[in-house]
């Protein structure tokens, strides 16, 4: 019973990163839909427009915190090594991200005529599971992942 219960307290390593992976989102959710506001009630873009631009802005955001908090344990930032990790961010989870969000917004907001925000809302927590997977398995991990003190030795 004991063990059980401990397991409970301390996560493992992959639901610590899930949870930390929400809680990053949780504020590019934040970003994204703050953005897709200006971007179409300031600025009068298009819907698909507004909703690419914003999408883009909030997978920025993702990365620098995904890298610095979700998996700070298995990367350690530098520029060579942050770039390669961004380009992967951006052909993963940025494609998952603004093709997901699109095509469920084009089906949503334009052919069902639902709410652009609340489309926008759905899209997100529908592209959450593949962009986890997107930076567990890809972008953070397998050959990115390197202990940091062996990192440090080869800057």
């Amino acid at each position: 019973m004991k063990i059980a219960f401990r397991r409970l307290q301390r996560p493992g390593p992959v639901l610590s990163r899930w949870l930390r992976f929400n809680a990053v989102g949780a504020l590019g959710v934040g970003v994204q839909l703050l953005a897709l506001v200006i971007f179409k009630q300031v600025f009068c873009l298009d819907y698909l427009l507004a909703s690419s631009l914003a999408v883009e802005l909030a997978v920025l955001h993702n990365f620098f915190w995904h890298e610095r908090y979700t998996w700070a344990g298995c990367v350690t930032p530098s520029r060579k090594k942050s770039l390669a990790r961004l380009i992967r961010f951006h052909i993963g989870n940025g494609v998952i991200s603004i093709l997901g969000n699109l095509l469920i917004m084009r089906a949503l907001a334009g052919s069902g005529r639902v709410n652009y925000l609340f489309a926008n809302g759905i899209s997100i927590a529908l592209c959450s599971a593949a962009n986890f997977a997107a930076g567990e398995r890809w972008v953070f991990g397998d050959g990115s992942r390197e202990p940091r003190s062996l990192a440090r030795r080869h800057e």
